[in-house]
Formats: C-alpha cells, structure tokens, sequence
C-alpha cells in the first residue's frame, strides 16, 4: 500500500502541547551517535535467539557497573536471565519503565546477504537478526539511562531499566511473566515505555507516528473431529476430514462483529482527516450503520491489518490428520490463531463457534496461553501527552495517532498490573517494515532512525520523570 496519502498529515497534528520539556542539560546528539551505535552492533552481534539471553545481560551489566548504575538480575533459567537497572529519583511521583527484550526470532542464514549477527553497516543500513525487534529500542532506552546518570539529571520519579528474556518465545515462562508474576516490586511503575508503535518515513521525511496503547490477545483452539478409521477404498460418512473441512469452512465464512474502543475510534477518526479522498470515504463508512459493511468489506480485501483492528479475528492457521494415503484417519486437526479484542468474552465465543459449526462430530478445544487482558492505556493521560510532546519535537509535522496492536507485546503482563504501558517504534518506510522489519527472512534498520528513536524516547523519558 502506498504512503503517498501520509503526507497530508504534514502540518494537522504538528502543534507543540503548551507544556515545556523540564529543564536538563541539552545534548549535542551528533557527539552521541558513535557510543549509541557501538552499543547497538555490540548488542546485535550477541546471538540471543531463545536459550541464550543471557548474554546480552552480561553485556549490559558490564556497561552499567562502569556508568555507576546498580543492576539486579532475576533468572528462572540461568540462560535466560533479565536485568534491571534503576536510577532512583526523590520519590515525588511513581517510576518509569523503560522495557524491551533481549530475545531474537530464528534465522534462515541462507536467506541473508550479509551473516545475520553480524550488525553489518550497508547502503545507510545496519544488517542484523534484531536491528528492529527489539535491540534497537534495547539501545535506546541504555542511552536514556546513561545520559540521565553521567549528567546528573534531578528526577522526580525512578527510572527503571528491564531487559526481559522471553517476549518472542517464553514457553518457559522465563522473561516477562516471570518478573511480573515473581518480582514485579523490581519493575512496579506508574507508566511504561516499549516496542509495539509504528513510524513511518515517507520521501525521507516521518510522516506518521503511531502509538500503540492496546493490542488484541491471542486466545488459540484446537478443532478435534472423530470418526472411524479404515481403508481409503470404502468411503465413510463420518470420515473426520470431511467434517473438519466443513467446519473449517464454516467458521471462516462467520464474521465477529465489529467493535470500536476508544484507541480504534480515535484512528479511524484521524484516518478520516488525512488520508486521501478515497480512503478517507471508506473510513467514514464505518461510522455509518447504512454503509459500514460496504466499508469493512473494503478493508479486508484492500487494508486486512485495518480490518482486523475492528474486531476479533479467527484464523486457521494449522492441520494435521492422517498417516498414509490410503488410510482413513480416526482423528484430523485444524488450529486456529485467534486474536481477540481486549474486553472480548472468550468462553463465549468459543461456545459461539461450537454453535457456528453445529457439528457434534468436531470440538472446540482452548490451548492455553498466558497472555492477559486489560483495559487500553488511557489516551488522556500524562504519559501519552508527553508522547506526543516527545513525537513531535523529534519528528516535526508528523501525524501522532493512537493505535490497537493486532500483534501482541509483553505490555499485556503490565496492563493488568496498573501500568499505564504505550508502544513506540523506530521510523521506517513501507518498503522496510513489509520486507526487512520484525520477523521478516532478513531484518535491518536505517542508521539515522537508530538515533532518532534514541532521541525521541530521551526527550520522554525526561520530559515526564526530571524535575523541573
């Protein structure tokens, strides 16, 4: 999809809130960047996929024990360890969390024209397993911490620093909900700051800046159809594939209703005022009863990521049956990945799905996941405010828009908890989010957007905790 309507944000949200910075020493950013970067291709070059944390957490300590800033480490896998740093304040108001994770997704070094964890430099490129997710914002928010020690920076709140083992793969329950659940008195703030936004670069100007202050929650399910089994040369009618399929068919075809929340109502509002004339029509068919389907029919063809902010999606994603070609199999398998609105009744749309397929041959069975559900952050509050304050000084004329995750983040174990917790990312273009960002074959990041993304969370980061 192309970013060109973007550029109509320039200018509508581009006005500073009133309220000023507090006051701290200013900083020649350009003097930084050779430090910022060292940290990141020091920390991209640490193998961190799952089972090997630890090692960047070694490296991090080091790095805090020379600045002088005490650490802790919490491990239920000694492999697997996470860290925190804090610098205190004078008490006056609740900390903030500066959170990312240490763990990267697996590589295919096939796939890469550079080694993976090599943190090549190319083409204004840093190459890497984890430039994007998450060891940049890693970086960034080790800079805040740094700056905010070696200047000597008055706070009214704590700053706490949480490098976290287990947001990509935590079947162990090693990273996030193991310091939420065990040691949560070590990371307890009022507000939080993580990966999760979008920002998006167009014609090398940022054009748009989404913060993420909800997410959808995964909730999976097994469908278990039964039969009998026997030789492929006699048909059966309960052969199990036959009911799977139809099951399969039929909860596709039913669509959830949609939702607004606050966050998604506030997008598609602004949507409305800067996108081109086209889409900015469909966008406000939403908010039409007469016109809303037409719209939502748009989006699942044109824009699914858009459509699938509107409600709760459901999607199979996996099947297994049968052990030979000419054997009937008593049992087939079909996973869905669903992604549910944050106030969705879960039990009760699993009973609504066992009514769409009416099939007493095939079971819906929950697979357990630990993720909880909260209530969005709120839009109105201190933190959000500061974020746009932050957005704007960094990224100037950019739209600033609320956004609903259909992904997830360990901000799910904070939300719960009474952390107001908002997601933030470095800026890219399409071209890069679509083939080289999180998760993608190969994965890398613009240099300049390295610094950027360091700047923008600083000038939060002390906008909201120093004193003034």
């Amino acid at each position: 999809m192309s970013l060109a309507w973007r550029s109509a944000a320039l200018g509508l949200f581009g006005l500073f809130a009133s309220t000023a910075v507090a006051q701290t020493p200013a900083i020649d950013w350009k003097t930084q960047q050779p430090e910022i970067l060292k940290h990141y291709r020091d920390l991209v070059q640490i193998d961190t996929r799952s089972g090997h944390e630890t090692l960047a957490v070694n490296y991090l300590k080091q790095v805090f024990d020379a600045a002088g800033i005490p650490v802790e480490t919490f491990a239920l896998n000694p492999a697997r360890a996470n860290l925190v740093a804090r610098i205190k304040g004078n008490g006056k108001k609740r900390p903030l969390l500066l959170l990312a994770h240490t763990d990267v997704v697996g590589v295919q070094p096939e796939k890469w024209p550079v080694p993976p964890f090599g943190a090549v430099m190319k083409d204004g490129y840093v190459w890497g397993r984890g430039t994007a997710d998450d060891k940049d914002k890693l970086t960034a928010n080790l800079m805040t911490m740094l700056l905010a020690k070696r200047l000597g920076v008055k706070l009214d709140r704590d700053l706490i620093f949480l490098a976290e083992s287990g947001e990509e793969a935590d079947t162990e329950g090693v990273g996030m909900k193991f310091m939420a659940e065990q040691h949560f008195p070590a990371i307890d703030a009022e507000f939080a700051i993580t990966e999760g936004g979008s920002t998006m670069i167009e014609n090398g100007h940022v054009t748009q800046v989404d913060i993420a202050t909800t997410e959808k929650v995964p909730r999976r399910i097994t469908l278990v159809a039964t039969g009998t089994s026997g030789h492929g040369s006699v048909p059966r009618l309960d052969n199990p594939l036959i009911h799977l399929s139809q099951a399969i068919a039929k909860v596709t075809a039913w669509q959830t209703p949609m939702r607004l929340n606050d966050t998604t109502r506030s997008y598609f509002e602004k949507l409305t005022e800067i996108a081109p004339a086209g889409r900015a029509a469909e966008y406000r068919a939403l908010f039409n009863p007469a016109t809303a389907e037409g719209a939502q029919r748009y989006l699942a063809e044109k824009e699914p990521e858009h459509y699938s902010m509107l409600r709760t999606s459901i999607v199979p994603t996996m099947l297994k049956a049968g052990v030979g070609q000419n054997v009937i199999p008593s049992q087939a398998e079909a996973v869905f990945d669903i992604r549910a609105l944050p106030d969705e009744n879960v039990p009760m749309l699993f009973r609504q799905i066992g009514a769409v397929i009416g099939d007493p041959a095939v079971k819906v069975v929950p697979i357990p996941n630990p993720r909880e559900t909260a209530p969005p952050s709120r839009l109105d509050s201190e933190m959000y405010k500061t974020l746009e304050r932050a957005a704007h000084q960094v990224y100037p004329g950019a739209a600033v828009i609320p956004m609903m995750l259909t992904g997830a983040t360990d901000m799910s174990y904070l939300r719960p908890r009474g952390v107001q917790s908002y997601g933030i990312d470095a800026p890219v273009t399409e071209n890069d989010q679509i083939n080289y960002g999180a998760h993608s074959d190969v994965e890398r990041l613009p240099e300049d957007s390295l610094y950027k993304l360091t700047q923008f969370i600083w000038n939060a980061a002390l906008d909201i905790s120093a004193s003034n």
